[in-house]
């Protein structure tokens, strides 16, 4: 899986601009994004506080809430029951940026965009 996901990363290969989806697999950043919903990243999408991102870290990738204070960069779940994951990161380790979320339905109506 690791390898699937550095991969999915890699920048060289001609998709390497294209939007991607994944599902959320599990409820550290609930409520706003429930476990089985999926959510749409874009890496040429533009990082700023607060914009949901996948970053990579020591344990691979990560779904999380970016906050940049003071020219330092953390991500952080929006659960509460997960708020001692929160960690300070490198600008490098941050690989794309969620551009949308849909639903497990699928329906047009449990579409949320964030640009």
């Amino acid at each position: 899986m690791e390898t699937e996901m550095n991969d999915m990363f890699d920048s060289s290969g001609c998709g390497g601009s294209e939007p991607v989806a994944l599902q959320v697999m599990d409820d550290s950043m609930e409520p706003e994004f429930k476990r089985g919903n999926i959510i749409v990243i874009d890496r040429s999408g533009k990082i700023e506080h607060e914009c949901f991102v996948v970053a990579m870290v020591e344990n691979g990738p990560i779904f999380r809430q970016l906050l940049i204070e003071e020219g330092r960069y953390f991500i952080q779940p929006l659960n509460e029951a997960y708020m001692h994951e929160r960690r300070e990161i490198s600008s490098d380790a941050i690989h794309a940026r969620v551009i949308q979320q849909a639903g497990p339905t699928g329906k047009r109506s449990d579409r949320k965009h964030y640009l």
